[in-house]
């Protein structure tokens, strides 16, 4: 993951945007993009951090999130443009206006009034990627209800315990959900949550796939016949800037669910702010595409409440990207004139291992912006990425942020500074971010340690739910004596002082006293022509301490056998990083444990290179990636390290 000066990408133009310095013109910075939103109410002090680590940003302003993404913008005279080109995975379609977008999300308002909920009520939604997502999300947000979204792949006990933690009055579901081709059920698994949540007084119905759903009279209902008979005029009530937005929890925890609250003014400012800027977002000319789930962080910030703040056209896709063929997101691209595209590197190494080929079958054209989120991205991916999807000429922005920070922290603009692929390079305009040692001490340039954010930004976590201690522990005891966030990720300067991110702190090995991130040998194994992906982790040795395992994915293509790739990607590591990083073992595998955001679920693997019998594989995206992997280790000898 080194910077070589010949990996660098020349911008097309120059940038326009500049970082504010310490003090009173970072406030001056937010204050003015604050001014981009409606208040009702003006704000009388832009930040109170008298009571850190708890931020109050915009003091004393009141506003409304929906009215924001979406009365404004039709009342500004917008109401025909699009909001949404929306496409089911059967191929069925839906246009959506800002006009269309205003009269549903009052109708679902009006209907959650009806079912007796307040503001400061809250409420649960596991929804697939359709419409009525977003108009629940607004018209929570219309009437001051905090909404907890849960990914539609989490079990019911996960569901159930997100339900329990945040106390919800309504949960709001669908039937079903289409996936790869087939109608899954949602609405029995939903009832398994709920058998034993008593603060659950309505279940609230999205009919999508039609199929037959348990159904418990009197609590169960269906949109169509609650929300469609609404009125579609509500006028929206200003809250508080500090008031409650949403509850988001975050995947992976072990024992009680953590949940990351945001709240209203400082949120959507960030979020707004981060997209425009970012992207470089013209909103009368740009059609944009962030592929992530409505469950997770991004899609809140980067599908939901910054696109819609700055009244955006964007695309929202039902399905998985492989159905009904691994051409299906080039399509989409094609068929809308997509400009902005932000996926995850996960993908993009999927597409790799698809090939070149598929995407050449479609006109990108249209594309301007690529972006990056959810990982490090390697630089071989930020490559292929750039030529393939991009045509050699579109600016890859590597966008760093978290559940957290609420919005993106770190990344290159486009029109900036000479692209580094793989580095997220340095932080946003009016965010200011570390790299430190042990103690807390800023490192030098080419020298690795904790990424901390020393400064408060508008987006931030406001606390975890209904638990102070924990809050406090998690993110402000690492460096309590310095008042640093710590974000949980490592990371490194180059000698140009850009940022590279190094995967999560734990996800750094210790081999002989040798410290050697995942991230860097994931991406030595992908810079090599025969590896589309790959996953690395450490495994208990007893000579070593820890010894690095490897999993990977072959391009397609490949004729090298299994005992001859992986000797030649051991010496390839030692080349790129040096003889330590040499993997004790490599297993060529046809798929990655991966959770249908994406993200790779490493404590798998991790059980595998133990000879452990594996965990919890409620969360994958196919739970039988795993017997696959399981049923190739008799081979697995063959890419013993010598």
């Amino acid at each position: 993951m080194s910077a070589r000066s010949d990996d660098r990408v020349r911008p097309e133009s120059p940038s326009t945007a500049s970082v504010p310095p310490d003090g009173a013109e970072r406030l001056a910075f937010w204050a003015e993009q604050a001014g981009r939103l409606h208040w009702d109410t003006e704000w009388n002090q832009v930040l109170d951090w008298s009571d850190a680590p708890y931020a109050r940003w915009f003091t004393g302003g009141r506003l409304n999130v929906a009215y924001n993404c979406v009365d404004r913008h039709v009342e500004a005279g917008y109401g025909e443009q699009v909001a949404f080109h929306w496409e089911g995975e059967p191929g069925d379609t839906r246009t959506i206006t800002y006009a269309d977008l205003r009269r549903e999300v009052c109708k679902a308002a009006n209907a959650l009034l009806c079912l007796g909920l307040r503001a400061g009520d809250r409420v649960a939604i596991q929804l697939p990627m359709i419409p009525e997502a977003v108009f629940a999300m607004l018209a929570c947000a219309r009437l001051g209800l905090p909404h907890s979204v849960v990914f539609g792949g989490f079990s019911p006990a996960a569901l159930q315990s997100r339900i329990e933690d945040a106390e919800a009055r309504l949960l709001i579901t669908s039937d079903g959900q289409y996936r790869r081709g087939r109608a899954e059920p949602m609405k029995a698994h939903t009832d398994e949550a709920t058998a034993a949540t008593s603060c659950v007084e309505h279940v609230l119905v999205v009919r999508r796939t039609g199929i037959d759903v348990p159904w418990t009279e009197g609590r169960d209902l269906w949109w169509h016949e609650v929300v469609d008979a609404r009125s579609d005029r509500h006028t929206a009530e200003d809250f508080d800037a500090e008031h409650p937005l949403f509850i988001l929890y975050t995947s992976g925890t072990t024992g009680r669910p953590k949940g990351i609250l945001h709240t209203s003014g400082g949120y959507l400012t960030q979020a707004a702010s981060t997209h425009s800027t970012v992207f470089g977002l013209d909103p009368d000319t740009d059609v944009y595409w962030c592929t992530a789930d409505i469950g997770w962080i991004t899609g809140h910030s980067y599908i939901v409440y910054g696109p819609l703040a700055n009244r955006t056209t964007s695309v929202m896709y039902e399905g998985t990207p492989n159905t009904p063929h691994e051409g299906r997101h080039f399509e989409i691209i094609e068929k809308y004139g997509v400009s902005v595209y932000y996926t995850a590197p996960t993908l993009i190494r999927t597409f790799m291992k698809w090939g070149e080929d598929i995407p050449a079958r479609c006109d990108l054209s249209s594309i301007r912006v690529l972006g990056s989120v959810g990982e490090p991205i390697n630089p071989e991916a930020w490559r292929w990425y750039r030529k393939h999807i991009g045509y050699d000429r579109a600016p890859v922005v590597d966008t760093w942020w978290q559940t957290e920070t609420g919005a993106v922290m770190i990344a290159p603009l486009p029109g900036g500074p000479a692209a580094k692929p793989g580095s997220a390079q340095t932080p946003l305009p009016g965010i200011s971010a570390k790299v430190v040692d042990d103690r807390g001490v800023e490192v030098g340039k080419g020298e690795s340690g904790y990424l901390v954010l020393d400064q408060p930004w508008p987006s931030m976590l406001r606390g975890v739910w209904g638990d102070d201690a924990r809050y406090r522990e998690t993110y402000w005891s690492r460096f309590a004596d310095r008042g640093y966030y710590f974000a949980g990720d490592g990371a490194r300067y180059d000698e140009d002082g850009d940022i590279w991110l190094l995967g999560r702190v734990d996800d750094v090995m210790n081999v002989s006293g040798h410290r050697i991130s995942t991230a860097e040998v994931e991406s030595a194994l992908v810079s090599h022509p025969a590896v589309a992906e790959a996953a690395v982790v450490g495994a208990s040795d007893a000579t070593t301490g820890q010894a690095i395992v490897a999993f990977v994915i072959l391009r397609g293509g490949t004729v090298w056998s299994a005992g001859e790739v992986t000797g030649a990607l051991r010496e390839h590591v030692a080349q790129e990083i040096g003889p330590i990083a040499k993997p004790r073992q490599i297993m060529v595998v046809p798929e990655l444990p991966k959770t249908r955001s994406g993200k790779i679920m490493r404590r798998l693997l991790r059980d595998v290179a133990e000879n452990r019998e594996v965990g919890d594989v409620t969360t994958l995206a196919d739970a039988s990636v795993m017997d696959l992997i399981n049923a190739g280790l008799p081979d697995a000898s063959s890419s013993q390290a010598g």
